[in-house]
């Protein structure tokens, strides 16, 4: 089968390798029907995060499950199902307890030894903890399928990021970060009943989806300048909630002071030097709480499952660009260069 593997920095290519197969009898195999490039895939394909030469790469996908081990009883052959990005057994005690991301068990797609999801095919381990089933009509819909593809990673981000901001009804929140994950924290935030949403964001065509998914106002300074013009419009005081999806030390420095005294801060950026801007005293004083980190996304598919199928939410608008399998090498391009926001892999 073909699929992608990243060589080195900026060198990625979509190759022959071993086909998807049964392993373990927990597995199944699932052919991949949409893909994606995750702003995080880019560290590695910058050089920032360390990949081994010829290493597979992506961890967003749904697909049709083609075949299962014989320990495997909640999913057969024919199933559509959307993974999240990170596979778990769904048993261990911290699956249970909803922490579903450091499963006892549990792994990354795209690490050493196992599948990438931007491929034609992936083998799940522990498939009945990880796989959520899409109604099979779904299939056929593909604006439908493009929104359901959000729940493996992005959607499922920007409400853990809301959950941790502590977003409520009537609440006023901060979105620092306009890239894909962002965009779906100004959603989450505005499902939880936020009455204000103030995106920052310095590209029109990102903050018009900030917009069109709930943003109340845009910020397009940075740094003092965004900090002060946070202030001017909460009447100087700040966001009762503020969702931190950058991970850079200005983006942290920036999301603790927009924060409002006893307010929170959702951080769900990949850390790269955020922790040099935060100042314990300043939160300590203030009174602001800090949570975040790794979005147990499992755990959050099933109830957004029903908004995204009602339509009572739609992620779609993230994918600003489609390629091909062939196509992923550009897509990376696409992405680094800020041309495109997410980039939708169709098989």
């Amino acid at each position: 089968m073909r699929a992608t593997v990243i060589h080195a920095p900026h060198d990625i290519r979509v190759e022959e390798v071993p086909d998807a197969a049964i392993q373990r009898p927990e597995d199944a195999v699932v052919r991949v029907l949409r893909a994606c490039i995750c702003g995080s895939d880019l560290w590695a394909y910058r050089g920032e995060a360390e990949r081994q030469p010829g290493q597979r790469i992506g961890h967003e996908f749904l697909g049709i499950v083609e075949e299962t081990g014989p320990a495997v009883s909640g999913l057969r052959a024919g199933d559509l199902v959307v993974a999240p990005f990170m596979w778990s057994d769904g048993t261990c005690e911290y699956c249970k307890e909803g922490l579903f991301t450091s499963c006892d068990h549990g792994g990354f797609w795209g690490s050493v030894g196992h599948d990438g999801g931007q491929g034609e095919a992936v083998r799940v381990p522990h498939a009945d903890g990880t796989l959520v089933k899409l109604p099979a009509e779904a299939v056929s819909d593909d604006h439908l399928l493009t929104g359901l593809l959000a729940l493996s990673d992005v959607m499922g981000t920007g409400h853990h990021a809301a959950l941790g901001a502590g977003v409520r009804q009537g609440s006023t929140v901060a979105v620092v970060g306009d890239g894909a994950v962002g965009l779906c924290g100004v959603l989450a935030a505005k499902r939880l009943g936020a009455e204000r949403i103030i995106a920052l964001g310095r590209h029109t065509a990102r903050t018009d989806i900030a917009r069109l998914f709930g943003a109340t106002d845009v910020v397009a300074e940075r740094g003092e300048a965004a900090e002060a013009a946070v202030r001017e419009l909460t009447g100087g005081r700040g966001a009762h909630a503020v969702i931190e999806a950058v991970g850079t030390e200005q983006s942290m420095r920036t999301a603790v002071n927009i924060t409002r005294d006893g307010g929170s801060i959702g951080y769900v950026g990949v850390p790269h030097g955020s922790g040099t801007g935060l100042d314990l005293g300043v939160m300590f004083d203030r009174n602001i709480t800090l949570r975040g980190g790794v979005a147990p996304v499992r755990a959050y598919i099933p109830e957004l499952l029903e908004d995204v199928l009602c339509g009572a939410i739609d992620p779609s608008p993230v994918f600003d660009r489609a390629v091909s399998l062939d196509e992923v090498p550009d897509g990376y391009r696409a992405m680094d260069d800020r041309s495109a926001l997410k980039v939708l892999i169709k098989l």
